[in-house]
């Protein structure tokens, strides 16, 4: 698994605990739903800081709670292509 994958199975998680769905967190987060949908499906590559933090901000999380979690923590290092 890499980063970006991670980072569309944590939205999804915490999506599911908040009973969120794409289109809701995208209007609590004020990031366009497309912005979304391709993080989780996988056409957006690199996903960037400041998207994961206005998402956080949507589901009333720190960045730090977004990261710290055991999907995050056991990564290892990536290796760049």
């Amino acid at each position: 698994m890499n980063t970006r994958q991670a980072v569309a199975i944590r939205i999804q998680q915490l999506c599911a605990e908040n009973g969120y769905n794409i289109n809701s967190l995208a209007r609590k987060a004020a990031v366009p739903p497309t912005t979304v949908k391709s993080i989780i499906y996988g056409t957006s590559n690199n996903p960037g800081i400041v998207t994961i933090k206005l998402l956080c901000d949507g589901l009333g999380i720190t960045l730090y709670d977004f990261f710290d979690t055991p999907l995050f923590r056991e990564m290892g290092m990536e290796e760049i292509e």
